[in-house]
């Protein structure tokens, strides 16, 4: 229901604010020409894409704390976020399209995953704490390169550089990719629900109930991080949505798997979905970038639930 109401949001609220009758008339093929134009061609792919965007990484946060056994675990913290950031930062100095931007932005985000695990994993097996380690020296070593690039880059492609690291909807294009990605993910997914609720509990419990342990470390690492690289390919770099939602939810409804992954979907659309419509409203005409909201709403918020939670 909130994800219906969060679209509605989106669609009515704005620089040019929309009522409900007029809303509903441009969705049943009437309406004026003007607001046609808002809710079909500007604002219904935008908030279908920040829906997407959002589900794709709230359910790689869960994903993630699955896998590291880590309530507190997050894509961005193993530094794939930062592969994708250096990686489009290079394109656009280059001079590339927006297309070859994204597409760099893809490119980035999963070499960072091969060398984030193939670091952790060494010459032997890997430990979440040392993959965690590895993840957090590399968005480390990332976010220095980050700061290179920007120190380094012309003042007139300054602007457009901080509003995609700061997370930006504005030019996210189709949305169907992402929306694609997230339903066939949790497709996946779902089936697994009983044995993600076993290796939560341990990788020594797992294999003991005959679950094969390695095989689905690698399902889940390689999943999170392609939704991961969808996401950030689509919107940049967006913050707090995939720690704080599987968090969140998982304090309201315990650790079932069957029930965190779609919930997360749900409720990581719907969050990034309002998020964005008050990044559209809050300045109007002007946008403000919706990474700064999610931070915004995420700091204060994360730190009362671990406060609640002590």
């Amino acid at each position: 229901m909130m994800a219906l109401v969060s679209q509605v949001l989106a669609l009515a609220l704005g620089s040019v604010d929309i009522s409900l009758g007029a809303l509903v008339a441009v969705l049943g093929g009437d309406g004026e020409a003007l607001h046609r134009t808002l809710v079909l061609e500007l604002r219904l792919p935008r908030s279908l894409a920040a829906f997407g965007t959002g589900a794709l990484l709230a359910l790689a946060g869960a994903l993630m704390q699955v896998l590291l056994r880590n309530p507190l675990a997050d894509p961005y913290v193993l530094g794939l976020s930062g592969g994708a950031s250096v990686a489009a930062l290079l394109a656009m100095l280059a001079g590339l399209g927006t297309t070859l931007v994204a597409g760099s932005a893809f490119a980035g985000a999963l070499a960072s995953t091969l060398i984030v695990f193939g670091l952790a994993h060494g010459t032997g097996s890997w430990t979440p704490t040392r993959m965690l380690l590895t993840g957090v020296v590399m968005a480390a070593g990332w976010g220095a390169l980050i700061s290179f690039l920007l120190a380094v880059s012309p003042v007139e492609q300054l602007p457009g550089m901080l509003y995609w690291l700061m997370g930006d909807l504005a030019y996210a294009g189709s949305p169907w990719l992402v929306l694609g990605v997230a339903a066939a993910s949790l497709l996946v997914m779902l089936p697994l629900g009983r044995t993600l609720n076993v290796l939560a509990r341990g990788g020594l419990q797992a294999a003991v109930l005959g679950v094969n342990v390695r095989r689905m470390e690698w399902l889940l690492y390689l999943l999170a991080s392609l939704l991961t690289a969808v996401a950030v390919t689509t919107a940049g770099s967006i913050g707090f949505v995939g720690l704080m939602v599987p968090h969140m939810l998982r304090l309201k409804l315990g650790n079932d798997q069957r029930l965190i992954l779609p919930a997360s979907l749900l409720a990581g659309g719907t969050l990034l979905t309002l998020a964005d419509t008050l990044a559209r409203t809050m300045v109007a005409p002007q946008q403000l970038p919706v990474g700064v909201i999610t931070a915004l709403l995420g700091v204060p918020s994360f730190l009362y639930l671990l406060y609640r939670s002590r």
